[in-house]
């Protein structure tokens, strides 16, 4: 279903290679450095690739039905998380006393983390994935893999792996791996990034990782966030459509009812944490709570969860001092803001970035 002519969005630059910059590397040391992170023209290119994929799963559920066949680039990323995945397998936990930490996943991510030879796993892994045509930018996408599924010295995840993750996908876009195109961003969100997830979370329960940097329960999750961005926008659009469908049956409030339908990944992810712990959910996971009693319709928390992102993640120096920038997330501080989206759909940007639910009353 086409977008309202006011709602479509732009389109995603073209990064022809080779690439004629230094590989990413760590930049942002001061909070003075997240302010000049935001007005770069890479911090532009991924708001921008997020709300491209949140309108790509307009009017579509889990799991994804579409009469279009996965692109074989869709195909060789589902191959490459699968193959992750076996390494779990092959990569049992050891058996310690520690609640949190097992020191198999530095095993594990040894497996990724060895660049120094040739013939290294992850090399194997971007030159299976990349091909030849696309091999000359394997130096500037293996620092978001590796930072993809967590910290191996710290033994934890959070959204900072999981943002790495989507800047992985879109700097394959910008190269044009990927296409940018509904049906390709749409099997990245309800294809790859679902697949992603499960991954994330088969790593988190085999080697009980540790919250990166939780906020505990006044967190909104203590992973993960972009699942309840992309979920959250399926009821919104369907409803702002008029579509009929079970998904815009469900009220926000509905949520605190489970078992939910897995038919987004709002609905997943607090069926996940139903999963993984224990007690009141108002106590445990206030923030979800908050939203599910406070909030009246399915566009409020849309647009409050992409005005929290942005300002709890990617405006939090604890979390993005940690993302690798430069390269194809071009660090140039000139961008003009006037042409840089903003995370909320319905209402100009404003200094206070707080979601709604979070105000005073």
């Amino acid at each position: 279903m086409p977008l309202n002519p006011q709602t479509r969005l732009l389109p995603l630059r073209q990064i022809d290679l080779p690439i004629l910059q230094v590989p990413p590397e760590l930049k942002i040391r001061t909070d003075q450095d997240v302010e000049v992170w935001k007005s770069t023209k890479g911090y532009a290119d991924y708001l921008l690739f997020l709300h491209r994929l949140s309108d790509a799963v307009v009017d579509h559920t889990l799991p994804l039905v579409t009469p279009k066949k996965q692109s074989q680039e869709i195909v060789r990323i589902l191959a490459l998380l699968d193959t992750l995945s076996n390494w779990v397998d092959e990569i049992p936990p050891l058996q310690t006393p520690q609640r949190f930490g097992n020191l198999a996943f530095r095993t594990w991510g040894a497996r990724l983390e060895e660049a120094s030879h040739r013939a290294c796993h992850s090399d194997e892994l971007l030159s299976k994935l990349l091909g030849d045509k696309f091999a000359s930018a394997s130096p500037y996408l293996k620092p978001y893999l590796l930072t993809s599924f967590g910290s191996f010295l710290r033994m934890d995840y959070g959204t900072g792996h999981e943002s790495s993750f989507a800047i992985f996908l879109l700097c394959l876009t910008l190269i044009r791996f990927l296409q940018p195109e509904p049906d390709e961003e749409r099997h990245l969100v309800l294809s790859v990034f679902v697949r992603y997830l499960q991954l994330c979370w088969k790593l988190q329960d085999v080697y009980k990782l540790e919250p990166a940097g939780s906020h505990g329960v006044w967190g909104l999750d203590d992973y993960t966030f972009l699942g309840y961005i992309f979920g959250s926008g399926h009821p919104f659009f369907l409803h702002f459509f008029h579509v009929t469908t079970d998904q815009t049956d469900i009220t926000v409030a509905s949520v605190l009812n489970p078992p939910l339908p897995q038919s987004n990944l709002y609905f997943m992810s607090i069926m996940r944490i139903h999963q993984v712990k224990h007690g009141p959910f108002y106590e445990h996971s206030s923030q979800l709570h908050s939203i599910a009693v406070g909030v009246p319709n399915w566009g409020k928390v849309h647009n409050g969860l992409l005005k929290m992102y942005e300002a709890e993640v990617l405006g939090k120096r604890v979390v993005v001092q940690h993302l690798p920038l430069g390269g194809l997330m071009e660090w140039n501080p000139h961008v003009d803001q006037r042409h840089a989206p903003s995370m909320s759909r319905d209402a100009p940007a404003t200094a206070d970035t707080r979601a709604p639910w979070a105000h005073p009353r």
